[in-house]
């Protein structure tokens, strides 16, 4: 232990806490925009100075250590000017137009200028030009990037791809993808993590509100909108809820009072996942010989175009399932439109998603089987979903509970964890024993897959066969595992893999909060869902009963391999432009 003096106070803290969090202990919050403990801790903005006795310049706290008796001053007649002129500074070098800013809201940038009171900028503004494609999934607006170096930082130490990078020199430096390549022409998983990481408005999803709202004003047009599992616990987190109130029914509210036709739950297409997923397995594992291993998942877009780029050789080893976002759709169109009496060429399918990779999975030519155009039109973040309930001055909390739409709202506690990590194995693993044994386990029997642990490994006995199976959720972990695998050190005969760590609940397209990491929090609300849920297990969802009594038959056949199955071989990994 060490002690020092911070603002008159005495403490004791341990060797080699930083300043800032030795602050953070006695109550003091010191502000700060680049900092991101473990993953970014350079010192860049110089938001966080302070004055130490005895030394003339001032020091970064978020990356100085306490030494002993040391005396520090967080809020000096030195320390207050010298934070001033370097915010002033940063807003000299950004576009403050922060009525027409995505993060107006949430931009800690705003926030520590307004607390400094620095409502006029003597110095001459010189933002940088933006250049960017703005029909992509992932935009960057250059004219707000402070050059923190949190999105370089957090796609090296977090999803291990660096597509972000330092370009240019002196007053050209900037942040650029890496070698000079557009963001099309890079590995991007398109994870969005770069944009909950981001303190500013330099990083967004596109925007495709307009779309919805397009689709809402059309007369001829039947909208039909799926709820991502993920949605439903991280959608209150912008309305003012708390995370662990049950919001579903307040949603639904909201997408009617909004004009929307028909909604339903992404929950019912999760559990056909499982159906289809788990029967490919199982299949897998009786012809042992004929497929290498393990199996891995394959409804998780981010992480499938990592495995096209990092690893192609092993494309063949993910499941040929589609995700629940692109069975919804192919069902939307098909056997959904046929049971409503809708023609499906009216049909305009919206997905709610967590994932920004979302966007781009449904413009992939190989995942649109139904014959009416794009199985899913339009995908919304959740945030892009707050946004246009708040723009309709819709207040959530006043709203009734509204149920979903017929039958295919119906979903399972299995269905509704696939937004958390682990939670796709374990719903999976659910159907699969009672495939195996016409029983249902106790539905918590798999429940070792469940945490927030970047890796997991567990081994469980699936009537007289001993499964190993392992969780991966971030790209940086995936890559080890995936290597570990590659190298023989670990044999699996089982994967789950999330692009986002946490699962989906910590997706690209969920609201997000400084310095706060929410997917621990949601993940729980997820398998609270699942434990009152009357229906545990996919393979007892009335809505998958009938759909495959009375349009696919059953799991894998001919009809639900045309629908429900897809390529991965052939995916097209372009990332296009829309208008």
């Amino acid at each position: 232990m060490v002690n020092i003096t911070i603002n008159g106070q005495a403490i004791s803290v341990e060797k080699g806490t930083t300043i800032m969090d030795a602050a953070k202990k006695t109550g003091i919050h010191i502000p700060h925009l680049c900092f991101l403990k473990d993953i970014n801790e350079i010192g860049a903005c110089r938001v966080c100075v302070v004055e130490i006795e005895g030394q003339e310049k001032l020091a970064t706290s978020c990356n100085t250590p306490c030494e002993e008796g040391m005396s520090v001053l967080t809020n000096s007649a030195k320390v207050r000017k010298a934070r001033k002129i370097n915010t002033k500074l940063l807003l000299s070098d950004h576009n403050v137009n922060c009525a027409e800013c995505v993060r107006s809201e949430n931009c800690t940038l705003r926030e520590v200028a307004n607390d400094m009171g620095l409502f006029v900028n003597k110095f001459k503004n010189t933002a940088e030009i933006n250049r960017w494609e703005t029909d992509i999934p992932i935009v960057r607006d250059a004219s707000k990037c402070i050059k923190c170096m949190r999105c370089v930082q957090t796609c090296e130490k977090i999803q291990d791809l660096g597509i972000w990078d330092v370009i240019g020199s002196g007053y050209r430096t900037t942040i650029g993808t890496s070698r000079g390549m557009t963001l099309r022409g890079t590995d991007c998983a398109l994870c969005g993590q770069c944009i909950t990481h981001c303190p500013v408005g330099a990083l967004s999803e596109r925007d495709d509100r307009h779309h919805f709202a397009r689709a809402l004003a059309d007369p001829d047009v039947v909208t039909m909108v799926q709820v991502a599992p993920a949605v439903r616990t991280a959608w209150a987190d912008e309305m003012g809820f708390k995370a662990d109130d049950d919001t579903m029914g307040k949603l639904v509210g909201a997408l009617k009072m909004i004009g929307v036709d028909y909604v339903f739950d992404t929950t019912y297409s999760a559990d056909l996942t499982i159906m289809e997923e788990g029967s490919e397995f199982l299949q897998r594992l009786s012809n042992r010989g004929r497929y290498t291993w393990p199996m891995f998942t394959s409804c998780c877009p981010g992480w499938v175009r990592f495995a096209k780029t990092q690893y192609p050789d092993m494309i063949k080893d993910l499941s040929t399932a589609k995700s629940p976002q692109q069975m919804f759709g192919a069902m939307s169109k098909t056997f959904i439109a046929k049971n409503l009496g809708i023609d499906p060429a009216k049909i305009c399918s919206i997905s709610i998603m967590p994932c920004t990779a979302k966007k781009w999975e449904r413009s992939v030519d190989q995942v649109n089987d139904a014959g009416f155009g794009s199985d899913v039109d339009i995908v919304l973040t959740t945030r892009e979903l707050a946004r246009f309930i708040k723009a309709d001055n819709i207040v959530a909390e006043d709203l009734e509970n509204t149920p979903f739409d017929g039958i295919f709202g119906e979903g399972s506690g299995a269905g509704v964890i696939f937004g958390a990590t682990g939670g796709v194995m374990e719903a999976a693993l659910r159907s699969a024993y009672f495939l195996v044994t016409g029983e249902n386990p106790a539905p918590d029997t798999f429940r070792d897959v469940r945490g927030m642990d970047g890796w997991k490994e567990a081994k469980f006995d699936l009537a007289g066969t001993e499964l190993k199976v392992a969780v991966a959720s971030g790209l940086g972990n995936t890559r080890k595992l995936v290597e570990a695998v590659r190298k023989g050190d670990v044999e699996y005969d089982f994967v789950e893999i999330m692009a986002c760590p946490g699962g989906c609940v910590g997706g690209g397209g969920q609201p997000f909060e400084e310095a706060m990491e929410k997917a621990a929090g949601r993940a729980d609300a997820l398998y609270g869902l699942d434990s009152i849920n009357n229906l545990r297990f996919s393979h007892e969802n009335s809505a998958v009963q009938l759909t495959y009594s009375e349009y696919l038959d059953k799991p894998l056949s001919h009809r639900a391999h045309e629908l429900l199955h897809t390529e991965l071989e052939d995916w097209d990994l372009t990332i296009k432009l829309e208008k």
